[in-house]
């Protein structure tokens, strides 16, 4: 199991006379191989709380657990990829997709098989021995993707790992982590700006307010869109579907009440 379990976290930062609470109180449970998104705005804690589930941040109070054990430091159960790419520039994709492998003691059949396999499914084959500087930006974070998926970890952490991208290059890599979520599926946990992405990608969205960081709602996509397409005529495009309009109006909505924004 790779569930994620929050209990009373609460993040504050600086001591002495001006402490900032970034994060006050959270109770969430993130089932396994449940896609989350989470959007909010600016300064409402979203990648503070990434970074305690990946172990990069101490609660201050309240712990998170993953897979029933809490969090104390980084693991190789969870995995994290950044806006930045954050290849070796240096290494070729081969060796990018097999750092963490190789730091765990993976033999070299084993680092081959992992990266023909992540290779196929990100659509690259043919460039294990290039360069992260010959590739394309979208190329580069199909390469960063599948060296977090090749380090087999049952949670997936995502900070933004579009928004670098041009708008037609984000599109197809939302388009292909939906693919690889279904033929190889994870515990995700995709932190956004973006909306439309987050309706798009999630099973369910959580909606945080800030000041401090809190969960205003979460809104369960999955089910919203199962029943739609048993009821009605199939769609291919998610996004044509009535119930991504809905979805997407209510999430603005409600950020909208939380920036202090008319509706």
């Amino acid at each position: 199991m790779s569930d994620i379990q929050f209990d009373g976290v609460t993040k504050v930062f600086g001591r002495g006379g001006k402490p900032f609470t970034a994060i006050g109180g959270i109770d969430f449970h993130v089932n396994d191989n449940e896609f989350i998104s989470v959007v909010g705005p600016s300064g409402c804690g979203k990648t503070t709380l990434m970074r305690m589930v990946a172990g990069l941040e101490t609660p201050t109070d309240g712990e998170v657990r993953v897979g029933g054990e809490k969090v104390t430091k980084p693991g190789p159960d969870r995995a994290v990829v950044f806006q930045q790419f954050a290849l070796f520039p240096w290494k070729t994709v081969r060796k990018n997709i097999t750092f963490g492998m190789r730091s765990r003691g993976a033999s070299k059949a084993e680092r081959d098989e992992a990266v023909a396999h992540y290779l196929k499914l990100m659509k690259m084959e043919g460039t294990e021995d290039s360069y992260p500087h010959q590739l394309s930006g979208g190329m580069q974070q199909r390469v960063a993707i599948a060296r977090s998926y090749a380090t087999d970890p049952g949670v997936l952490l995502m900070d933004e790992p579009f928004g670098a991208l041009d708008a037609q290059t984000r599109t197809i890599m939302q388009e292909e982590l939906v693919r690889l979520s279904h033929v190889n599926p994870r515990t995700v946990l995709f932190i956004t700006h973006s909306v439309e992405e987050a309706v798009y990608l999630a099973d369910r969205v959580v909606v945080m307010g800030r000041n401090p960081g809190k969960i205003r709602e979460v809104i369960d996509v999955a089910s919203t869109r199962k029943a739609e397409k048993w009821s009605e005529e199939p769609i291919d495009d998610v996004m044509e579907m009535p119930s991504f309009t809905h979805l997407r109006g209510q999430v603005w909505r409600l950020l909208r009440e939380e920036m202090g924004e008319d509706i």
